[in-house]
């Protein structure tokens, strides 16, 4: 029996189209990120893509980047690219892994990818009271928020992927709002609604949106008198394989003892 995808492109593409520029500053910090780590490595890039799904906040990246959209067939040739960038578009894909493994296919030898995506505790303030303004006033659960991996899960699919000497951290960031209503909103015009396969097909009522804002306020109102909403930006860097890469050294081939290093006394561990 096939497994219904986590995520109805068609619902996706629908909610993406109603985005609006001046909400998408998750995709700007993306973009300072993925800046910010290509500043520390010691070469130039000359012909880089994107994989994002809006244009706007990639324009003028690393030159003359060729941007292409996070569809399930990624528009990049083979080894056409030394640096390729995937961002903010994983936490949807039906497949994560089948998106990096054709990002290294994309890459040169030794080519860099970052890749920028929702994860960890991303809106979990919303899921919690939502969860439970739902089971309060219908009696059951319905998706709503998409599942985010956690960084160590997401920097394993790096090595599932085929990519080498990869890396993985977290960029939190909090946002406030007046209400839930204004963080609908704000969610609606970043193209992040609800494009869960299971997702409700029918209107909810509007007693569980009401449940759900008083249980905000209730929970998580700071001192400023507003509610946060939590993002995680989980950021994950790794390389085309290539043999003249550093390796890890073999387990017992170090010639200095690590308390050595540190001036501490070393202690032995009982057999």
């Amino acid at each position: 029996m096939t497994q219904a995808p986590l995520t109805d492109r068609m619902a996706l593409t629908r909610n993406r189209a109603r985005a609006q520029g001046d909400a998408l500053f998750l995709h700007d910090l993306a973009r300072e990120e993925a800046e910010d780590r290509i500043a520390f490595v010691n070469r130039t890039f000359t012909n880089a893509a994107v994989v994002a799904p809006f244009t706007a906040p990639w324009d003028g990246f690393a030159g003359n980047a060729k941007i292409v959209p996070d569809d399930d067939v990624l528009d990049l040739a083979p080894g056409a690219h030394d640096l390729v960038i995937h961002a903010m578009g994983l936490h949807w894909s039906n497949d994560p892994v089948g998106q990096l493994i054709q990002c290294r296919r994309a890459l040169k030898e030794d080519g860099l990818l970052i890749a920028i995506t929702l994860a960890g505790q991303t809106l979990h303030e919303l899921r919690a009271v939502l969860a439970e303004a739902e089971t309060l006033v219908s009696g059951g659960l319905s998706p709503r928020v998409a599942p985010m991996g956690e960084i160590r899960d997401l920097g394993g699919l790096l090595q599932r992927a085929g990519l080498a000497l990869p890396v993985a951290d977290l960029v939190p960031l909090t946002a406030q709002y007046r209400d839930l209503w204004h963080l609908m909103r704000d969610l609606r015009a970043m193209g992040e609604g609800n494009a869960l396969s299971a997702r409700l097909r029918r209107p909810s009522p509007r007693a569980v949106f009401e449940t759900a804002n008083t249980l905000y306020k209730e929970h998580f109102t700071n001192d400023e008198g507003r509610i946060p909403a939590t993002f995680e930006l989980v950021c994950l860097t790794a390389w085309a394989p290539s043999d003249n890469q550093q390796q890890p050294l073999r387990p017992g081939s170090a010639k200095s003892r690590l308390a050595d290093a540190l001036k501490v006394p070393e202690t032995k561990f009982p057999e």
